[in-house]
């Protein structure tokens, strides 16, 4: 029997037994082995759904291999080793169908596949639903990446990883010599301090109250600790009215905002716009890094494996899916990078 962490009523998100259809046309079924544990799974858990039909299966970070596919699938097979990607384009959205897949307005999702012993189907956390044994995804969703990278490392790639590379090379596209602040520093943080790295930015301030997440975001290559006088780029990992309107007070001339981290329902910031407009500043939002699987996932794999990108020293920490409040836990105290959950 498969099992799968469940938010089925509000309040009440717990390990249960759960139950597979076959995958449908265009869909694969992955046998789970490492999911990461995102503060967006919090999101649904604390805010009774996030938005999601529920019961909801939580996760969405998380690496396999495929099992089974469903007509019409090309390209995947069973035995193969993928990432998911919740940010797969659908192909027939505006931003699609004008070229612009990286905005994708309703990404690709499987059919609700899944449910509850008593019949009720689950909602996949973000199309994917990877806090379980094995889950159905479309098969845009699912991409190769290389047998060297272990799955433990890989599955970071299909959520914290895309995110923060991303919002550094996709979504404000940082230049060499540019000067960075990454408010936050989390995972999705650390990520985009590695994107800011790789980009070669000549300055990458890091900003938390936590020391902790400083002297990570330092090995990871952040240069300085602290508030610089002003920068070019400015990334709101928080997603806060304070770190917003910190992120537009560091902004030199011609400077970008951008903000990542999810905001809370209902929630304001002030903006001053004489400076904002003297200085001629932007604001960017990044939507999981406006990263595409397909294109981004190989290209971050091959990074890790060449030494550009470190995925191993964000994994904090290795539970089994019976230990997810754990990981819960610790992430809501900022005690780890990542933790990941094996499967």
């Amino acid at each position: 029997m498969d099992r799968g962490f469940v938010l089925a009523e509000p309040g009440q998100a717990r390990l249960v037994e759960i139950e597979l259809d076959k995958p449908g046309p265009l869909e694969v079924l992955v046998r789970l082995a490492a999911s990461g544990v995102c503060r967006s799974d919090l999101h649904v858990i604390e805010q009774d759904g996030w938005g999601h039909r529920l019961p909801v299966l939580l996760g969405h970070e998380g690496a396999g291999v495929v099992e089974e596919v469903g007509e019409g699938v090309v390209g995947l097979a069973p035995g193969d080793r993928v990432v998911l990607g919740w940010r797969a384009p659908c192909g027939r959205c505006a931003p699609c169908l004008r070229g612009d897949p990286r905005r994708c307005a309703r990404p690709a999702r499987a059919q609700r596949r899944l449910r509850l012993g008593d019949g009720r189907k689950l909602t996949h956390d973000l199309q994917m639903g990877t806090f379980a044994t094995r889950t159905i995804v479309h098969a845009a969703a699912a991409v190769r990446v290389p047998d060297e990278l272990p799955l433990e490392q890989a599955c970071l790639i299909g959520c914290a990883v895309a995110t923060g590379v991303g919002s550094a090379l996709e979504t404000a596209r940082v230049w060499p010599g540019a000067r960075v602040a990454v408010i936050g520093c989390g995972a999705v943080g650390i990520s985009v301090v590695q994107g800011a790295r790789i980009g070669g930015a000549a300055e990458i301030h890091a900003i938390d109250p936590d020391e902790r997440k400083l002297e990570a975001a330092r090995r990871f290559g952040a240069t300085h600790a602290g508030e610089p006088e002003e920068v070019d780029f400015a990334f709101d990992v928080v997603g806060r009215p304070e770190t917003f309107e910190l992120a537009l007070r560091l902004l030199g001339h011609a400077g970008t905002a951008v903000v990542v981290g999810l905001p809370q329902p209902e929630t304001f910031a002030r903006v001053e716009l004489p400076p904002f407009f003297d200085k001629r500043s932007r604001v960017l939002v990044s939507h999981g890094g406006d990263h595409l699987p397909a294109e981004d996932f190989p290209r971050l794999a091959r990074w890790a494996l060449e030494g550009k990108l470190d995925l191993a020293g964000m994994v904090t920490k290795r539970v089994p899916l019976d230990d997810v409040e754990t990981a819960l836990d610790d992430l809501r105290r900022g005690d780890v990078i990542r933790s990941v959950i094996e499967l």
